[in-house]
């Protein structure tokens, strides 16, 4: 990813966490919600947006259709934030990375919390 696509990528971050929690009428996209990272193309004309929630998978599926369906609202309001040539068209996709950490971390703990002898 060139320094380019970075800052771009980094600023649009940004701006939807801020929209998001500031702006957004939308319900299905009013619980917790975070933005963890935008990936854009090399011509900066697409943009994958990664977001973390906690929720069930049918909730996930449902917020997920209230980013598409904000995917114009976003955009419209990047154009007005942002100076760049082309506002990226968006695209939104579930991270799971979060939920998956938390996992491994409690099999960790069980597995070094079953093997540490009580020492009292």
């Amino acid at each position: 990813m060139t320094r380019r696509s970075e800052r771009v990528s980094n600023m649009i971050r940004q701006e939807i966490s801020e929209l998001l929690h500031e702006q957004t009428n939308d319900p299905r996209l009013g619980g917790i919600i975070s933005v963890t990272r935008v990936s854009t193309s090399p011509d900066l004309k697409q943009a994958k947006v990664f977001v973390s929630v906690l929720a069930n998978q049918t909730q996930k599926q449902e917020i997920l259709k209230g980013f598409k369906s904000a995917a114009g609202f976003f955009r419209k309001e990047l154009a007005n934030r942002l100076t760049l040539r082309y506002v990226p068209e968006l695209s939104f996709q579930i991270d799971d990375s979060i939920e998956q950490g938390a996992k491994i971390l409690k099999l960790i703990d069980q597995v070094t919390g079953d093997d540490i002898p009580d020492e009292h």
